[in-house]
């Protein structure tokens, strides 16, 4: 069977869209995390960081400021207690975020760090976060999203002022499929 020239290069198109697709959706992804997490670009935070007792800076004061926003598709609302503290480098310091499901469905949100400027996202560590969980909010209910973190003592002197963002994502649909799925396995090996 003999194939058009039109044909051909319409195969060749179409299996290189699909390719770069792939290339998007599963190679992408944990290259661009451990680029950002060898580099420090994008103020990508780590996870849990375990405190380690050091000296406190008196001398200095950081101003970390909090931003919350939602993704397009998530209806909750979503904002931090107060919108800036000052702490000083090697102390612990709390704060919360509130989030309401003002929908009347239950929903499952997680949400998203981000840190500027990128160089402190090395010398910020979050020792508890709601951030490290999936928050599940039944119909009309509101909750307290606790935060706690230290800036490390040797943050450069020449930064002041940090800036923690959160985006908040509706996971609802990916977990239900998950927990669907998981289900269906259990009851054919039971």
């Amino acid at each position: 069977m003999k194939f058009s020239k039109n044909t051909k290069i319409t195969v060749k198109l179409l299996a290189l869209a699909a390719s770069m697709l792939v290339f998007a959706i599963f190679v992408m992804p944990p290259l661009y995390d451990a680029f950002c997490e060898i580099t420090g670009l994008n103020g990508k935070t780590g996870g849990r960081y375990v405190a380690v007792p050091a000296a406190i800076d008196e001398s200095r004061t950081i101003t970390v400021q909090f931003v919350a926003s939602n993704n397009d598709n998530m209806p909750w609302k979503f904002s931090p207690s107060v919108r800036s503290v000052d702490v000083h480098p090697g102390e612990a310091a709390d704060t919360v975020f509130h989030a309401f499901n003002p929908t009347k469905k239950d929903m499952i949100g997680q949400a998203i760090p981000s840190l500027v400027p990128f160089k402190a996202a090395e010398f910020f560590h979050k020792t508890e976060c709601f951030c490290f969980n999936q928050q599940v909010l039944k119909a009309g209910e509101e909750a307290k999203l606790a935060l706690r973190f230290i800036v490390d003592p040797d943050i450069p002197e020449n930064v002041n002022t940090i800036t923690l963002s959160y985006t908040l994502f509706d996971v609802t649909g990916r977990i239900s499929k998950n927990i669907d799925k998981n289900n269906t396995e259990s009851a054919r090996e039971g």
